[in-house]
């Protein structure tokens, strides 16, 4: 088998590539801010763990970080628990609308987040939910289950149907044999709908400038 001229050099060339931010990011991180401004260097001329100092020592910068993670783990939890069962239900039951069900499921990943605005905001006044992580948690709950029920659909489908009736013959209660045999089954894919959810969430909260969804809630609390 012939090997392709250059591959040597031209893997080198990717891994330079893709490697070359990561570089440029911690070569930033231990510069001065005026050096970043003034000139272009491949590496600081005066290394400086100023700006480690500051993200782990101010709190206004740590505490956004705290609070990102509050909200995601929650948001990761919740949409886990919620999407197991419905995913179990739409793999194994055929009920009137189902299909029609599951691809509005997903739709409510499409609209943008404008749309729910409104309503969370009126839903969070009448129970008084503002100040708390579960406010920002539940409401990117709408993005995250759908991702997760598609995800662990697929995962519970590829699970035999007579493990299940095997589990009920043999006297299993349907939470036994939901929490002994069959999350035990899909764990892979419970990791990847997990792993997903975090990401996503944690990425809105990344490029949606956390700031805001720190203070959020007090900004527009309710007279």
């Amino acid at each position: 088998m012939h090997s392709i001229p250059g591959r040597r050099v031209i893997l080198s060339v990717f891994l330079v590539f893709l490697l070359l931010p990561i570089y440029w990011l911690v070569n930033m991180s231990f510069k001065t801010n005026y050096e970043i401004v003034s000139t272009m260097t491949l590496w600081p001329h005066q290394p400086t763990i100023a700006n480690y100092m500051r993200i782990f020592t101010d709190e206004s910068w740590y505490s956004g970080y705290i609070n990102s993670l509050k909200y995601v783990v929650i948001n990761t939890i919740i949409s886990i628990s919620v999407a197991l069962p419905a995913a179990y239900a739409f793999s194994r039951y055929r009920f009137l609308g189902d299909k029609h069900l599951f691809f509005w499921l997903l739709s409510n990943r499409m609209a943008p987040a404008a749309v729910y605005a409104l309503p969370f905001f009126n839903l969070y006044s009448a129970i008084s939910l503002f100040d708390t992580p579960w406010a920002v948690a539940l409401a990117h709950c709408i993005f995250n289950v759908p991702l997760a029920v598609w995800i662990l659909e697929g995962f519970v489908s590829s699970v035999p149907r007579e493990i299940d009736e095997t589990a009920f013959l043999d006297g299993y209660s349907f939470p036994r044999f939901f929490m002994k045999i069959l999350v035990p089954l899909i764990a892979s894919g419970i990791g990847v709908a997990a792993f997903f959810c975090f990401m996503f969430f944690l990425g809105r909260i990344a490029a949606g400038a956390h700031a805001d969804l720190r203070y959020t809630p007090s900004r527009f609390r309710p007279s």
